[in-house]
């Protein structure tokens, strides 16, 4: 559900940059007065896990389409919601920034559709309501569906508002909405259920994680090593090898487009505004889109061979080679860059906390 820069008016950007560092801004100070150095670590992992599962695209049966995790969801319940927001915005903008998934001035958009509304609302309003003061394994499966469910359904009917009121694309509210919900819903109801069996897991082995977020207490003394780095093995063998078994088809929001207008892709209005930013993320993406850059003076020679050759030969697999190093070296790399910046925002704001 990343938004493209053809979506929007840099109006409508421009606002939601705003709005989405504002909310930064607030959750810093909140994180700096509650966070203790046991958050800290396990703000870097999860967030180099989420990094990691939004490269893994999943197909949505009987629809052409496929979804991935949004994750806002997850993390607020393992870190708090303040903690869950500043760590969602770290995945991101190192995605918008290094891997071009997502526009720079969709940024401020794709935060808080999949930052706030999980954060902000299906957290606090949903899963803690209907999981109370004693988690139990049932509770956290009904409160994690309902929650993820109404999370994506906020996410994309916000994606549907701010395309709508950008008006630069031929995408119909009420066309446009009745596609983008139905197949969220699917994806919501996939995310719940990993969310459930991910939370149930650590009910189990940590159930003082689950505590401190549902009372609102500190970590406290309690060792979160293990925890810790089981995320981020999984994180690893996810970025580096699952990632390679991702669906191509078309994500929720991709699809949804192709549905209303017939075209696979929008083109990008020929502005300054749009021109300038796509050139600094072109610039800015050393692995666009999970992969390799191809040199510019390297593309005609290669559709030459391609033309030249037939599937079967080597030069196929060698490309299905590069492309599962590229996914590979994205998913490490990504991981890594996104663990280092959350870690250090945990670090800086607890740095600050303690010369207050």
């Amino acid at each position: 559900m990343h938004m493209a820069d053809a979506l929007l008016s840099p109006a409508v950007g421009a606002t939601m940059w705003a709005v989405s560092g504002a909310a930064i801004a607030c959750c810093s100070g909140k994180v700096q007065a509650e966070l203790d150095d046991r958050k800290i670590p396990l703000m870097g992992v999860l967030g180099a896990f989420i990094f990691a599962a939004q490269m893994i695209n999943f197909t949505i049966p009987l629809t052409g389409s496929s979804g991935h995790l949004g994750g806002g969801l997850m993390l607020s319940i393992l870190l708090g919601p303040h903690a869950a927001f500043l760590t969602i915005a770290s995945v991101l903008v190192v995605q918008a920034l290094f891997f071009a998934d997502g526009g720079l001035l969709a940024l401020g958009c794709n935060i808080f559709n999949l930052g706030f509304f999980p954060a902000f609302i299906a957290y606090p309003l949903i899963y803690k309501k209907i999981v109370g003061k004693n988690p139990d394994y049932a509770k956290i499966s009904v409160a994690s569906l309902a929650a993820a469910v109404i999370a994506l359904q906020l996410g994309a009917f916000g994606v549907v508002l701010e395309t709508v009121c950008s008006g630069i694309s031929a995408l119909p509210f009420y066309t446009f909405a009745a596609i983008m919900q139905p197949i969220h819903l699917a994806i919501g109801i996939v995310e719940g259920l990993v969310t459930a069996a991910v939370i149930t897991f650590i009910c189990r082995a940590r159930p003082e994680i689950l505590q401190s977020t549902v009372t609102d207490r500190s970590i406290g003394s309690h060792a979160i090593r293990n925890i810790a780095l089981a995320f981020l093995a999984v994180a690893v063998l996810m970025g580096g090898m699952l990632s390679w078994f991702a669906s191509e088809r078309p994500d929720g929001l991709e699809w949804s487009i192709t549905r209303v207008t017939g075209q696979k892709e929008l083109k990008v209005p020929e502005d300054w505004i749009h021109g300038t930013i796509a050139t600094m993320q072109k610039k800015l993406s050393f692995l666009p889109d999970y992969s390799f850059k191809i040199p510019a003076e390297a593309k005609p020679a290669e559709a030459n061979a391609s033309n030249a050759v037939s599937q079967e030969q080597k030069p196929e697999v060698g490309k299905a080679d590069r492309s599962k190093l590229g996914a590979s070296v994205s998913g490490l790399v990504g991981g890594a860059l996104t663990l280092t910046i959350s870690f250090l925002i945990g670090f800086i704001l607890k740095r600050r906390a303690q010369t207050v």
